[in-house]
């Protein structure tokens, strides 16, 4: 006999389903446990065609996106090509290879926008249905099978109440043999719940029955889904992956409409067009000895003199090394490493104007030139300081070659003549303003007892090497000279061989 406690609904047991024991009154199983169950098993359908109607919405936007997409890649060639007279517009050809690939390109926009209707117009429908139909089945699931177990549940708290009423009153006579009202005495209770337990076992039956019944159709209902499912799958691979191969074959004819242009189809063509302007191979090529240009021969770019000569190095250890010198109208001597004009740019690695330069003496096959080197720019000739130079021709001739034509370019006989300085170009632009305002005018100085002539020394300049800061004669190798100390360098006093300083 059940007491008078509470009964407690437990959940569903997924294994053993909803079977009920002969010997409990009120079953302590849930009656909606089943049809609960199932319920959610059609929620899950229901989500599972939801899910595939999402991917294939989802790809009918992205097909609609993809032909916008295309449309753009069209655009990048739709324009005639730039210098497109260079091409042969016949077919076969550069040309006819971008109108294929024009109407391939418009034709896979094209593609994809039919894909786009197929599946939105072909399969989403499908899908539409069965998911209406899972939410009928789910309605009907829930106003009969769930209906029923509601009165399971009430019929059940009825006999529950009355087997409790019943426990009371048979306690009460138990304990004391006091008079209980008719309608309470233990016998009505009894047939009372017997009454009651007769409704409720009717009800539970009716509800197995209709559960039942809705359990056995869930097999062909399950069945319909899936065939729906495999259905419109199938739809979507034939409208997806029909686009897909002829996407596939519209590339492979660009493809192959390049691979069929000859590869000198268009130069033939090119050569055909512009034979006037094009190259004559059997023309021969220019020969840069046979080329002029204007002052090619004006007499400032023929040099005075030209050839090697050995420099003595400033590291006594080095020795001489072989140099090729010029000098030019231009009153200056160039070193460069070599006479080639060719391999590279002809730029001197030293320059001395000449009339800012000092003559050295000459001995044999040896001179001597004591200047700046001009070849820094006006900056750096400012700032360079005067070195000795002694250099060694081939022979005393050759020698004597280059010291009569450095003589000549220092300007000793207008310097006698006229009393003047000469001045670097280089220089010329810094103290030219500063000589005009302050320079008095240069200072005679009378022959020396021997009869050679001497140079005119002008207000700050150095003296000749060897000098004690007066007048010096000039020696008879230097006999018809001049030699002028630059107005920045001073001497020291001492006498120095040539090449030492």
């Amino acid at each position: 006999m059940a007491t008078g406690q509470s009964t407690k609904q437990s959940l569903p047991h997924r294994t053993t389903g909803s079977s009920i024991s002969d010997d409990e009154a009120v079953p302590e199983t849930d009656p909606s446990n089943t049809s609960s169950l199932l319920l959610e098993r059609l929620q899950a359908y229901k989500h599972a065609c939801r899910y595939i109607e999402s991917y294939i919405t989802a790809t009918e936007r992205a097909e609609k996106a993809q032909a916008k997409e295309y449309e753009k890649i069209l655009k990048t060639v739709s324009d005639p090509l730039k210098e497109g007279h260079h091409f042969d517009q016949t077919l076969g050809g550069i040309a006819g290879l971008f109108e294929n690939i024009r109407s391939n390109t418009q034709g896979i926009a094209n593609s994809h926008l039919e894909a786009e209707k197929n599946l939105k117009g072909s399969v989403l429908p499908l899908l539409e249905r069965l998911h209406v139909e899972i939410k009928n089945k789910s309605k009907e699931l829930s106003k009969g099978a769930i209906k029923g177990s509601k009165d399971v549940d009430k019929a059940r708290n009825t006999t529950q109440k009355y087997i409790e009423l019943l426990g009371q009153h048979t306690a009460a006579i138990s304990s004391s043999a006091g008079k209980v009202e008719p309608a309470n005495d233990p016998y009505i209770l009894q047939r009372g719940v017997k009454h009651r337990l007769h409704k409720q076992v009717l009800e539970e039956n009716n509800n197995r029955h209709d559960l039942l019944a809705v359990q056995d159709s869930f097999a062909s209902f399950e069945a319909h889904i899936i065939a729906t499912f495999q259905h419109a799958l199938s739809a979507f691979l034939q409208y997806v992956g029909g686009q897909a191969e002829r996407q596939r074959a519209m590339y492979s004819d660009i493809i192959s409409t390049a691979q069929r242009i000859p590869p000198d189809f268009e130069w033939k063509g090119f050569i055909n067009r512009n034979s006037s302007t094009l190259i004559d191979p059997s023309v021969p090529q220019r020969d840069v000895t046979h080329i002029s240009f204007p002052n090619q021969d004006h007499p400032s770019t023929q040099p005075l003199i030209a050839g090697l000569l050995e420099r003595k190095s400033r590291t006594a250890l080095k020795g001489y090394s072989t140099r090729y010198y010029v000098i030019t109208p231009s009153k200056f001597f160039h070193e460069f490493d070599s006479d080639d004009d060719i391999s590279k740019d002809p730029i001197p690695s030293l320059s001395l104007y000449l009339p800012d330069c000092t003559i050295g003496g000459i001995s044999g096959e040896r001179f001597s030139i004591k200047g700046k080197d001009a070849s820094k720019g006006k900056v750096g000739s400012a700032l360079a300081m005067s070195h000795e130079l002694a250099f060694k021709a081939h022979t005393a001739a050759d020698a004597e070659k280059w010291y009569a034509l450095i003589c000549e370019a220092t300007g000793a006989g207008a310097m006698h003549a006229g009393g003047s300085t000469p001045v670097s170009p280089v220089e010329s632009q810094n103290v030219s303003g500063q000589q005009e305002a302050k320079q008095p005018a240069p200072i005679q100085t009378q022959q020396a007892q021997t009869g050679h002539h001497v140079s005119p020394v002008t207000p700050g300049a150095g003296t000749v090497p060897g000098s004690a800061g007066s007048e010096q004669t000039v020696s008879p190798q230097t006999v018809g000279t001049t030699s002028k100390v630059p107005t920045d360098q001073t001497t020291s006093g001492v006498q120095r061989a040539p090449g030492e300083y």
